[in-house]
This record gives structure tokens, C-alpha cells and sequence, in this order.
């Protein structure tokens, strides 16, 4: 069961059991990641309750927190069903590229197919922020290009808990 509130005509905030969690309080793995997570194939919320499943059982991630759940129009490619997003902050001792080629490899695991871009899809997985780092490579953009324009993921990081010192 979730909770859902209309934030505007195109926009609705979705809460559930695991969306917004916070799930570990101190991790000793080395680098701290923001993921953005969406899709817009089957039921997609209980997706990303089986991912939570899913990356809590792989020893080189922890699950440190999930955001809220936004239901959004796409965009580029607008023939298609909206999108569900959300973030999640994870903390995992791999670097970079190798943290991508994982999160590729998950996608895979739960159906996505690669089309077209802006294609329909089952999961996305995009790292927005690898521990403050700046990456541009021809495979990695970090932080991730966009993320300040699109409301799929500003407003599921705005319900992130931030840590203070």
C-alpha cells in the first residue's frame, strides 16, 4: 500500500514501506553514491522494492537510505507511459566505472532492454553523484549532466535525510 499527494497536474509524490527508508546508520564501505532509479514497464514501485532486496544481499553495497517516489511525465521521447523516480544513497567500495558497469548489469537482471534513447523501460539506473568526484568520460558523466533540470530527481533528493557534522 502507498501514499501518494498531487503536487501539481503532472506530478505525484508516491511513499511506501521502503520509499522514504533509511536503512543503514554507518557503513565502512569507502565511496558514498547517489543512483537515481526509474522506469515506466509493469508495476514499477514493486520493482524498486525487490531492487532495495536486491542490492541489500551484494556484500560491496549498502543501502544507506531511499527517497520518495515521483510519477512524472517523460520527456524526450513522450509517446510512452509517465515514469516513476526516485534516489537512493549507497555507499560501496568499488570505483567509478566499475560501480557503472554493476549498476548495467542490475538493469539487465530486471529487463531492461536497450532500444532507442528515452525508450520505454523496465529499470534506469544513473549514478548522479560518486563521492563528490567530477568523471567525464566518454561512459561517465559525474555528477550527472542534468540532474538539476529534472524534477525526477530533484525532488526525490530534496527528502533525503543529509547528515550534519
Amino acid at each position: 500500500m502507498s501514499l501518494q499527494r498531487h503536487l501539481s497536474k503532472d506530478l505525484i509524490l508516491y511513499k511506501n514501506l521502503l520509499f522514504p527508508s533509511q536503512f543503514v546508520k554507518v557503513s565502512t564501505l569507502r565511496y558514498s553514491c547517489v543512483v537515481g532509479i526509474g522506469g515506466n514497464i509493469g508495476d514499477v514501485c514493486r520493482r524498486f522494492n525487490h531492487l532495495i532486496f536486491a542490492l541489500k544481499r551484494f556484500v560491496g553495497v549498502d543501502v544507506m537510505q531511499s527517497s520518495v517516489i515521483v510519477k512524472n511525465p517523460p520527456f524526450g521521447f513522450t509517446e510512452q507511459k509517465d515514469f516513476y523516480n526516485a534516489v537512493l544513497e549507497l555507499r560501496t567500495s568499488m570505483q567509478a566505472h566499475r560501480f557503472l558497469n554493476f549498476l548495467l548489469r542490475l538493469e539487465k537482471r530486471f529487463g531492461r532492454k536497450r532500444s532507442f534513447a528515452n525508450a520505454p523501460r523496465t529499470l534506469d539506473l544513473d549514478i548522479i553523484f560518486f563521492d563528490n568526484r567530477v568523471i567525464d568520460t566518454e561512459k561517465l558523466s559525474v555528477p550527472h549532466p542534468h540532474w538539476r533540470e529534472r524534477e525526477s530527481v530533484v525532488i526525490p533528493l530534496s527528502s533525503l535525510h543529509v547528515k550534519r557534522s
